[in-house]
């Protein structure tokens, strides 16, 4: 898991600086807009929902923007109707790469997504190829440097949590993610700082990488996840931390 909670911590510090730059805002709308138009508008009713509000404030959301998207999704608002869709595909080394999209123009989209994978020495493959590789599951990073790990699993197994295991920096705690939420609530009420969590798609393996191929994957990832209408990305790559950190400052 290390290689997934090190790109997490990464992109969660990328996705701040993004959002004060109105980056971020677009995927924000959209998801609040797709999660109101398929389970309506109540987040207390609708846990797709909450959490999308709950990423729209972390991301310094003014909260008319996040009402306005809601009111789009239930139709009390006139706006663009989203379809969702996955693709799937290859990067360098044959890292296995999950998208999930958004778009009002499939037709548009497709062309674009594949000509990203071709810059990086990836390809886009058949629907299928590599989803079978990952498992949905809820993901909580910590700081090694700022919790005792006998606390961290005290706390989270007695809060139904799936595992812990280790990172390079970072204890990562696993969830189903019907029990995420409580997993996470858990986890904070114990006075632990949390560096990253969300509910993501893990991968079951990990491929190891560096040099030029380590770079072009991180390009990759990077390319894929500016693109407006990728709302998230999944990998099974494995690079050193300090690499990454390095390539994508």
């Amino acid at each position: 898991m290390s290689g997934h909670s090190k790109w997490a911590g990464i992109k969660h510090k990328k996705a701040k600086v993004d959002a004060q730059r109105g980056r971020i805002f677009t995927k924000l709308i959209k998801e609040i807009t797709v999660a109101a138009r398929v389970g309506g508008g109540d987040p207390e009713a609708n846990a797709r929902l909450r959490t999308a509000i709950q990423n729209a404030k972390a991301g310094n959301m003014p909260q008319e923007n996040i009402q306005r998207a809601i009111k789009k999704g239930t139709g009390e608002l006139p706006g663009v109707t989203y379809e969702e869709f996955s693709y799937e595909g290859y990067g360098p080394g044959g890292v296995a790469v999950l998208l999930e999209v958004m778009t009002d123009n499939r037709n548009r989209t497709a062309p674009e997504i594949r000509k990203i994978f071709a810059k990086s020495g990836g390809n886009l493959g058949e629907l299928g190829c590599v989803s079978w590789m990952f498992e949905k599951k809820g993901l909580i990073s910590v700081d090694m440097s700022k919790v005792d790990e006998e606390k961290l699993m005290t706390v989270a197994l007695d809060a139904r949590a799936l595992d812990i295991s280790t990172g390079e920096s970072t204890y990562d705690v696993t969830a189903t993610p019907k029990e995420f939420e409580a997993v996470k609530g858990a986890v904070a009420a114990a006075g632990i700082e949390i560096s990253a969590a969300e509910i993501t798609m893990l991968p079951q393996t990990y491929i190891k990488l560096d040099g030029k191929q380590a770079q072009q994957m991180l390009h990759l990832m990077e390319e894929l996840e500016e693109h407006e209408d990728v709302q998230n990305v999944y990998a099974n790559f494995d690079i050193p931390e300090e690499v990454m950190l390095k390539m994508s400052a």
